[in-house]
């Protein structure tokens, strides 16, 4: 059921041209020399956006996850997952080493780590052969100030939030270093109440849906993380990570009113589909690292092992009532039960090089393995009250993955004003998944062997001191979830569910991208993506007995492209009072796929085709202003706009949100105030007529206004020393676990 209601949500983000939680590998590839006459704020280097907020006034009092918000190019529509512009899904590194927690775990890291702790932010929008071919949605580089002296620092956050219903949290971070010892950690609790108003209607010229009500999801989650690090000299460094969360969603229910009208027999039959889910998960990640440098240039190997043990259990029972259409209960049709185990376990482990040579001459080369193995052992059972027919569709779901990689890329600054970068990374993937007690006998034994060569290249020129032009291609690869590989049916309503499919695969993205940036305060960035055998969801229909199916078939749904011109500008007015981030641009979506075939029941539906295309207008602003001379009282303006435009489900309607926050810092104190989808303007509306009469219509309302208030406090000694974080060799799976 959640997977449905998560993956409409998820739609919301298809095209925002600066909006999203995520990996990277910044110290797999150094930075080549290059010319920075003056100290700017925002600056473009080789491949990445430097962004110097220890230098900007928006640091001030801020959180990371705050100050990424306001950070050029980036931006978030639902206050938990980031984006790079036009981009899906951006990955967060922490001085160029992926951070070891899962999606959720580190939005709440960022949300408790102070903004002054960081020295700038590094936003990679074309990743090189380097970064694994997750990383295809950018990269975002959190560089912290490295503080030399001994001793504990720490911070302690509390906040509370209130939109449909109230949420709180509380974090604690402490830091401590003693020469070469550094220990870091985390602990964090919270609790909240999601709540969703859902209108759905679907049909044909026989048949017609509509389901109206509400979905509501109660989480706890407590979590944390340990960083042990231990330099023995100025060459060899040993560390140990390791990672914990736990969810648990009892409780989650659905409700919503039915009415499945016949037109050619002219009857509507009213129903009610109550649900009630219960579901728990735990991820578990260790992973230790070992760092050797081999020169003064700054060559180095590092190495990285790990382990990821990831569990999810998830039982629901989903009831079909009947109905009048004053919606009065006339007692119980069909129940639905389900089990929905996942067990994931992963070993994975990384080898990199970095050759630097004295030429301005870098070579990296490297290689990873990763071995990931998946459990899930469905219940899927039926009963009809009125015949008393029981049916039982069990599916033991067994899947193993075996990934080799390897990439090798070279870097030369040919002049002052002129670098270089090319590589190539090459990806083997075996696979295997079978159903030991399926009904379907093509289920039983799905092999998948595929290799790929993804060649990656970039040139930067810096014609002069305000002006740099800078060209980057990429070719990357996006595995399926392994959820989305589970061949179950995650049900909303006894005609209305989401299907997964085993025989997804890979599809292929292709980027580049054209930037011009002029003073270090505005740019230009034209970029074309075209992803090939696209992961996307399906709504196929069709009338049995009468009733009209819809099913959201998980697959690949042919190609689709993005084109982007955008206009940037980072800037600050008036002495430093106002500092504005504003970005205006241009979207072009080319969709062009088509399906008629339930993959797993082998049943056709009239064909679900997309080919159209759209043109739509996004903006988006960050403004800070600074309230009194002492730079203690703040307030923040922040609106985005996005225009309607063409998906695979159908025409998402515009969005828009206005975003106010109001921030006092008193010592070691900071209070903030913010207030979300001020003029309750954020809901998700999508549209699709299909020629041969079907029709389609979502109407999503995730309540996202509302009230946060936090208290942040400070304490101890505020120049130790961060602790090494370490690039996780496991880091592409997490990603693939949700």
């Amino acid at each position: 059921m959640k997977k449905l209601i998560i993956s409409l949500a998820l739609l919301t983000g298809f095209a925002a041209i600066a909006q999203e939680k995520p990996k990277a590998d910044s110290t797999k590839t150094q930075d080549i020399k290059e010319v920075v006459l003056t100290k700017q704020v925002f600056q473009k280097k080789a491949d990445r956006f430097i962004y110097d907020v220890a230098a900007s006034p928006v640091a001030k009092g801020n959180t990371a996850f705050g100050l990424l918000k306001e950070t050029p190019l980036v931006s978030t529509t639902d206050d938990k997952t980031l984006r790079i512009a036009g981009k899906s899904n951006a990955i967060i590194y922490i001085d160029g080493r992926v951070t070891q927690m899962d999606a959720e775990s580190l939005v709440i890291f960022l949300k408790n780590t102070p903004a002054e702790n960081i020295q700038r932010i590094e936003v990679i929008t074309m990743p090189g052969s380097e970064y694994k071919v997750e990383s295809s949605d950018g990269i975002i580089n959190i560089i912290l100030k490295k503080k030399a002296t001994n001793g504990l620092n720490g911070n302690m956050r509390m906040n509370n939030s209130q939109s449909y219903y109230n949420s709180s949290s509380a974090g604690l971070s402490l830091n401590y270093r003693k020469d070469k010892l550094g220990i870091n950690s985390n602990f964090n609790i919270s609790e909240n109440i999601e709540e969703q108003y859902y209108l759905l209607r679907n049909g044909n010229s026989q048949a017609t849906n509509q389901s109206e009500g509400r979905v509501t999801d109660p989480n706890k989650n407590i979590g944390g993380y340990l960083n042990i690090d231990y330099q023995f000299n100025d060459k060899n460094s040993l560390a140990l990570t390791y990672n914990s969360r736990a969810n648990r969603s009892y409780n989650s229910t659905v409700n919503l009113f039915n009415a499945n009208t016949d037109l050619i027999n002219n009857f509507t039959d009213y129903t009610w589909t109550r649900s009630k889910e219960d579901a728990r998960s735990y991820n578990n990640s260790l992973n230790l690292n070992y760092e050797l440098k081999t020169d003064s240039l700054g060559s180095k190997l590092n190495l990285n092992a790990a382990g990821l043990v990831y569990r999810r259990f998830q039982s629901s029972n989903n009831f079909t009532i009947a109905s009048d259409e004053n919606g009065n209960d006339y007692g119980k049709i069909l129940k639905i039960s389900q089990e929905q185990p996942q067990l994931i376990d992963n070993f994975s482990a990384t080898a990199d090089y970095i050759q630097k040579f004295k030429k301005d001459l870098t070579i990296s080369v490297g290689g990873n393995f990763n071995n990931t193995k998946t459990d899930n052992d469905t219940k899927y059972k039926s009963f009809h009250y009125i015949t008393n027919l029981e049916e039982n569709e069990p599916n033991h779901f067994l899947y193993d993955e075996n990934i080799f990689g390897a990439y090798l890329t070279v870097e030369k600054l040919f002049s002052p004003k002129f670098s270089g970068k090319v590589g190539t990374r090459y990806e083997l993937t075996k696979s295997e998944g079978k159903s030991d007690n399926a009904q379907d006998i093509n289920l039983r034994n799905i092999k998948r062997d595929y290799d790929k060569f993804l060649p990656y290249i970039s040139m930067n020129y810096a014609i002069n001191e305000q002006n740099n032009l800078s060209y980057a291609f990429s070719s990357r690869m996006k595995r399926p979830s392994f959820w989305e590989l589970n061949p179950i049916k995650n049900i909303l309503t006894e005609f209305n569910y989401i299907q997964n499919n085993p025989f997804v695969k890979a599809s292929s993205v292709y980027s580049q991208e054209l930037t011009y940036m002029y003073k270090s305060s505005y740019f230009l960035i034209l970029s074309h993506r075209l992803v090939k055998d696209q992961i996307t969801q399906v709504p196929l229909q069709g009338v049995i007995d009468g009733k009209n199916q819809l099913r959201y078939i998980r697959t690949n749904f042919g190609d689709n492209q993005q084109m982007n011109a955008m206009l940037g500008m980072q800037k600050s007015f008036f002495k430093g009072y106002l500092t504005s981030n504003f970005n205006i641009g241009v979207q072009r979506n080319i969709n062009n796929g088509s399906l008629n075939q339930d993959p797993l029941t082998g049943e056709m539906f009239p064909v679900y085709e997309n080919h159209k295309k759209s043109t739509s207008l996004l903006v988006q602003t960050n403004n800070n202003i600074q309230l009194d001379k002492n730079k203690t009282w703040f307030m923040g303006v922040n609106y985005f706009y996005m225009d309607k435009q063409q998906m695979e489900l159908g025409e998402l309607a515009n969005l828009m949100s206005l975003d106010l926050s109001l921030k006092k810092i008193w010592n070691n104190w900071t209070f903030s105030l913010n207030m979300e989808d001020v003029l309750d303007t954020y809901t998700i509306l999508i549209q699709d007529n299909q020629e041969n009469g079907n029709y389609n219509y979502v109407d999503q309302n995730p309540y996202k206004g509302g009230f946060d208030f936090s208290i942040v406090y400070n304490f101890g000694n505020q120049k130790v020393k961060k602790v090494r974080n370490i690039d996780s060799a496991d880091k592409e799976i997490k990603s693939r676990t949700k």
